[in-house]
This record gives C-alpha cells, structure tokens and sequence, in this order.
C-alpha cells in the first residue's frame, strides 16, 4: 500500500454464503482505467454468516508443474470466457477463429513460456497476471494490443514488447524489474504500473521523460520510493503526469515541485532538444544516404571517391611532397569531384523518372484489373440473380422430368459462365502483358541510357587519372635528377628521399599509386553499372512472379465458384432421384 494512506472498509457483493470486504487506500480521485490495477495490490476479508470471524483471503498459485501455454489451454481459455448458451454452441460449432479473438485472460494458470499467441493479431487486451512468467516473449505479432497485464510474474528484464506500438495500458506489478528500459516504441503508453519491483535508480524516472501520452505512473513499492523527495522529483521530471501511485498530483505538489527542480529540469531539457535535433539530422542523413543508394550515386556528391583513391596509395603522401605536386592535386581534385557530381546529378534524375515509370505501370495495372473485375463480377451478379430465379422456378415444378431439364439447363449455362469468366480473365492476360512488355522496354532503356552515360563520365575520371599520373611522373624524375646534379634548390623531406633512391624506385612507386588509382576507379565504376540491371531483374522478376499468382488465384476462384454451382445442382438431382 501507498505510505501514510488512510485505508477503509468497502463492501462488495455476498460470495459463497457471506460478504467481502475491501480493505482499501484511500486514493481520492482515481481513474475508472486503473481501479482494477489497484485491486492487485489490496487484502480481502471475508464475514462468514454474519459472523465477525474474519480471515484472509489469499491468493494461491496451483502447486502443479509450470506450464507453457499451448492449444489445449488457449481453446478452453477462449470457450470459457466466449459466448455462451447457444451462441456457444454455434461458436463452437463454425471453429475457433483465433485471429478474431479481441479479449483474452489467462491468469492464475500456472504459466511459465508465453507460446502460441502469435495467430491472435486482434487481440487488444491481454490478461497473463498471476503466473510464473520469466521472460516477456511472443507477442511480436499482437500488434493491436491496447491492454496487457503482467503482473504478479517473476520477469526480471523488460523486453519484446517493440511491436506493441498501440499498447496504452501496461501493467508490470510485483515482478523482479530492477530497470525500467525497452519500451522506446511505445509512445501511445497512458498507464503504467511497475510498482512492487526493485527499481532503485531516479535514472528510471528520467527514461520515461519520452512518453508524452503518459498520465498514469505507479512505482509504489519500489526502493526508489525511499529516495528524499521522491513524490516531487518524480512531478518535476514528468510534468504531464495525472496520477502517482494512484493519487492525483495536486497543484501545490506542482508549484513545490517546479520550483525546487527548475533549474535542472531547464538544463535537462536543453541537453534533450540538442539531442533531439542531433537525432532528427542523423535522420535526414540517413535517408538521403537511402536516397543516393537507390539511385545507385551514394558517396559520390563530393570528393569521396578522389579521397578514396589516396586514401588507399601507400606512397601518396610521399609523393605529395614532390615540388608543385600540390597545385597539380587540387586540380586534379577539382576536376574529378565535378565528374562525380555529374555522376550523382544523373542518377537522381534517372531514379525520378524510374519511379514515375515503375507507378505509371502500377497505376495502368491496377486499372485493367479493376475494370476487368467490374465486368467479372457484373456477369457474375447477373447469373446468380437468373441461377436463384430459376431454382424458385423448379421448386414450383412437379413434373419430374421437367425440373431435370431444368438442372441440365442450368449445367449449362454455368458452364457458358465459366467460359465467360475465363474468356475474360484471358483478355486481362493479354492486357497485362502488353502492358508489362511495353514498361519492360521503357525501364530498359532507361537503366540502358544511365549506363551510357556514366560509361562515359568514368571514361573521363580516368583520362584525368592518365593525366596526373603522366604529369607526376615527369615531376618526379626531374626532381630526381636535380637532387642527383645536386641542383635541388628546396630541401627534399625525409619521407620523400627514400622514393629518390634511382630511377627505377621512383617510377616504381608513381606506377604502383596509378595502378591503386585505377584500380579504385574500375571497381566504383563495376559496382555502379552492375547494380541498375541487378535492380531491373528483381523488379521483373517479381513484377512477374506477382502476375502469376494473381492469374491463378482468380482461376481458382472461378473454378471454386462454377463447383460450388454445379454441386448445389447435384444436390438438387440427388434429391430429386431419391
């Protein structure tokens, strides 16, 4: 219970022959959402009679074998607490439908392993309190949840609840949480209970400065709890928070709070909005890297493929330190960063036109099969209109040999329809495929001209690799000639003097930094041309392969839909010949 709470008596409904009562907190103003997470944490009596003998209600786990939740437990859980009577019966009757499931309780069961929950992807509320749950695990695929209860557990680490990004109630009572952490993605979180665990650090409460939505805290229970100013703390960092420990937070504990926590509540809010725009420039910068990867052009909007190539030459900094090297290198340098850029500027304007192309045949697509299935469903619409018309008809018929004509006409017929229908669905075919041919040919060119083009450009980066080599080689053995006449007016650094050695060393090291330049030049170039066709295959491939299973589900649909027909006729001949 909550420190210095006045407690009283609350009586409930008669429960086996005698009365229960309620010995609660009183907590003022509670909301109507947490009322049954104080239930958790309060002691029951019971009057028997009328009697004043009053005893302890306690709460016992069956002594049995921890369980893992499997089918047996989640079928009877469900026929449980579903409809009963007979709306039960038909229930039971159509099947389990565990996917449509929007409630479940499996409290007070014993349960070790949270398995087999994933086909329940309606499931907004979620009821596994009172177990021996060690671990949090399995829910990745409930991701309507809106309502989960942990409570009374033995879970010692917060995890795999990521996915739950609707979750706005969330209830950890009386579980072995040392650190509240791993609820990032949980920004809809209204309430939440963590009290009675062994949450010790202040830290935890700073965590929690990222949920906006949230109004509900409960950490009673906890050695935090015992921290000096914990009530006021705990207002002054969380400003948006209603309730604590299921008290309203009243104005005077805001003004106390505010103004013995203000100048550190400033600074930390300062530090978070220098946090939050790092964080938002980081993610600008990854999804332009995004955007230059899908056009194929990442790192080449700058010098980063010059840099790259001297990067990787062990003896460029010693030639760099030939005598007019330097002005050679930052022309060299400025005249292939503007190739590259050329590079990059090209493949942005490819990738727009190929995304508009690729949702120009999404868009044509779409709309001839969409009209395709007007036509197919009118037809359809139509027939089943004549079909139960005429089954009205023949019941009204007595003559046995005319009700069977009346069936072989209606064979027939379905089988008209069937022709109709798969007539149709081969004209959409044949449209789709033109359709599919013409894109083929304009991606193809597309991807086509790009390449082209940047054959092109690479051409020139090396033409202007050639260029510098040649020039520093002449460079450098002029110097190396002037160092041997001893005419070498400037002073040669060290670094620089172990190239100088003879003719054969010096050219040596200038060939193998214009090899490792090329080099580094082809392998970008290979790499970029490579990828658009590699790209052009995968989409067509499952731009196809998407055409393939559409085809054959609408046969089968068809074909599904014509059996259906007929059986119902031989129905109706069985009965007729019996």
């Amino acid at each position: 219970m909550c420190k210095n709470s006045a407690s009283k008596l609350l009586k409930t409904p008669e429960v086996d022959g005698g009365s229960l009562w309620l010995l609660s907190n009183s907590v003022g103003d509670v909301p109507m959402g947490d009322v049954q997470q104080t239930c958790t944490s309060v002691i029951y009596f019971q009057v028997i009679h009328g009697s004043s003998h009053q005893k302890r209600w306690k709460m016992s786990r069956e002594q049995d074998e921890p369980k893992v939740i499997d089918e047996e437990m989640l079928q009877q859980a469900i026929v449980e607490q579903g409809p009963q009577g007979q709306a039960g019966k038909i229930a039971k009757k159509e099947g389990i439908q565990y996917e449509e499931v929007l409630q479940l309780r499996l409290d007070f069961r014993n349960i070790l392993k949270m398995f087999h929950l994933w086909h329940f992807t309606s499931l907004t509320k979620l009821q596994l309190d009172n177990n021996v749950i060690e671990r949090i695990e399995g829910l990745e695929n409930l991701t309507n949840l809106i309502w989960l209860d942990l409570s009374f557990n033995n879970i010692e680490v917060i995890e795999g609840l990521d996915s739950l990004v609707k979750l706005q109630d969330l209830s950890l009572f009386n579980n072995r949480i040392s650190v509240i952490e791993k609820l990032d993605t949980l920004q809809n979180l209204h309430i939440l209970s963590v009290g009675n665990n062994g949450i010790a650090q202040l830290d935890n409460v700073l965590y929690l400065r990222q949920f906006k939505n949230l109004r509900t805290l409960n950490l009673a229970g906890n050695p935090i709890c015992d921290e000096e100013n914990f009530k006021l703390f705990v207002t002054a960092y969380l400003p948006d928070l209603v309730y604590l420990d299921y008290r309203l937070l009243d104005e005077q504990t805001r003004e106390t709070a505010f103004a013995k926590y203000q100048d550190a509540v400033e600074e930390l809010q300062h530090n978070e909005l220098q946090e939050q725009e790092a964080i938002e420039a980081q993610r600008i910068r990854k999804e332009e890297l995004q955007l230059h990867k899908d056009a194929f052009v990442e790192f080449l909007n700058g010098p980063q493929l010059f840099d790259s190539m001297f990067a990787e030459d062990p003896d460029a900094e010693k030639l760099a330190l030939l005598p007019g090297i330097e002005a050679l290198l930052e022309t060299f340098k400025s005249k292939m960063e503007a190739l590259c850029v050329q590079i990059f500027e090209a493949g942005l304007a490819q990738l727009a036109q190929r995304t508009a192309e690729v949702e120009s045949f999404v868009t044509g697509s779409h709309e001839a099969v969409a009209d395709n299935q007007r036509k197919a469903a009118q037809i359809t619409a139509d027939f089943e209109n004549s079909r139960r018309q005429k089954t009205a008809e023949m019941q009204q018929v007595a003559d046995a040999e005319l009700r069977k004509a009346h069936i072989t006409s209606c064979h027939e017929q379905a089988d008209q329809l069937s022709e109709t229908l798969m007539s149709l669905e081969l004209r959409l075919v044949d449209q789709l495929e033109d359709i599919f041919k013409d894109f083929e040919r304009n991606i193809s060119d597309m991807v086509g001209g790009f390449i082209e083009n940047v054959q092109g450009i690479f051409a020139l980066i090396r033409d202007l690799e050639n260029r510098h080599h040649e020039q520093q080689l002449v460079i450098a053995l002029a110097t190396l000639e002037k160092v041997a006449k001893g005419e070498q007016e400037e002073k040669i650094p060290d670094d620089l003097a172990t190239l100088l050695v003879d003719k054969d060393t010096v050219t040596n090291a200038v060939n193998a930094s214009h090899d490792t330049h090329l080099q580094k030049i082809d392998n970008r170039e290979d790499e970029l041309l490579a990828r658009p066709n590699i790209w052009m295959s995968d989409l067509l491939k499952s731009m196809h392969n998407d055409e393939v299973k559409r085809n054959r589900k609408r046969i089968s649909e068809i074909q599904n839909y014509i059996c259906f027909v007929k059986d119902e006729l031989e129905d109706m001949a069985s009965s007729e010949d019996n």
